[in-house]
Formats: structure tokens, C-alpha cells, sequence
């Protein structure tokens, strides 16, 4: 551990956002939100977050779509099932969600193969699945991390499936300049 680092700023690191895109980068991205039934005014706020990065960064409002999952559990499966599609419709999905440590092990298991799941599906498809999946330990903190502005977590992850769809784009730009 670093003398030069303040141990409260150890557990929370900040993140150096590239600089949004021009106007039409991802004019032509399409978003699937996945968001689901539980704790529906805290993942309702993650939505609106999600909607105003996706709004930010150029993606049109025709251009995604809003699906709901009966929970965090079955994310993975929804996510699958959007981009596996025959058409291949969908760029990316951004995954929303909280789940709230209660008195059971239940939220162990449920957020554990929820993050798995997601991250499964990103391999097999090749396509970026955003985990916007809450984890807390109080309603308090989940409430926190669904606030306005771009510190929401739905923004974030909207954000982060963006910006890898931006590095996919620029790695197969690279392979085609290397096959030429």
C-alpha cells in the first residue's frame, strides 16, 4: 500500500472517460436495454441514465429497444436471446439491474451467475454485454448508484458497451488495413 494514497480514496478510483463522439460515430448502433422487474424505481432510474448516454453519444431513439427480464437471474438468458437472434439485430446490450444483500445467501448466488452469465454471453456472440447489475448491501446504496448525471451506473455501463463497440470497430478497421 502507497503512503501517497489516502486510504479512503483506495476503495473507489475514478474513470478517465474518453471524449464523446462526434455526432454521427454511432448513428448507426443498436441498443437493446434489458432491465429488470425487481427494485423497479432504482433500475427504472439506471433505464433513464442508460437512455441519456445513449442519447449523448449519437445513438437514435428508434435505435433501441427496452426489454424487461423477470430478474437478474434471467438477464443472461434475455441477453442471449437478444443477440443470438437470426438477424443479428442488436450491437450490444446494456444489462440493468439491483440486487440487494437480505438475509439469505440468495443474493450470493443470484449476483454471482448473474455477472458470469453476462460476461458468457459476451464471448459466445462477440457482441458487448454492459453489466449495469447493482450489487449492494442496503437500498440506500443502491439508490445512490441510480442518481442523476453521469456518476448513474446505467450511464455507465451504456458508456462502457459504446465504447466496445468503438474498440471492436477499431480493431477490425486494423485487420482490414493489415490484409490489404
Amino acid at each position: 500500500m502507497s503512503d501517497s494514497i489516502p486510504i479512503e480514496t483506495m476503495s473507489k478510483t475514478g474513470y478517465a472517460a474518453p471524449a464523446k463522439p462526434d455526432a454521427v460515430e454511432f448513428s448507426d448502433v443498436r441498443i437493446a436495454l434489458v432491465a429488470t422487474r425487481w427494485n423497479v424505481e432504482v433500475v427504472d432510474a439506471l433505464l433513464a441514465g442508460a437512455r441519456a448516454c445513449l442519447k449523448d453519444w449519437g445513438v437514435p431513439d428508434d435505435s433501441v429497444g427496452e426489454f424487461r427480464a423477470p430478474g437478474a437471474y434471467e438477464l443472461p438468458l434475455a441477453a442471449a436471446s437478444l443477440l443470438r437472434s437470426e438477424t443479428g439485430y442488436w450491437d450490444g446490450v446494456v444489462a440493468l439491474g439491483a440486487v440487494i444483500r437480505g438475509d439469505t445467501p440468495h443474493f450470493d448466488f443470484v449476483a454471482g451467475e448473474c455477472a458470469r452469465g453476462l460476461m458468457d454471453v459476451q464471448l459466445a456472440t462477440g457482441k458487448p454485454v454492459g453489466f449495469g447489475v447493482l450489487t449492494v448491501n442496503t437500498p440506500a446504496q443502491a439508490v445512490e448508484r441510480a442518481g442523476p448525471g453521469e456518476g448513474n451506473k446505467g450511464y455507465e455501463c451504456a458508456q462502457a458497451v459504446l465504447e466496445m463497440i468503438r474498440l471492436a470497430r477499431q480493431a477490425n478497421a486494423e485487420a482490414e488495413g493489415d490484409a490489404e
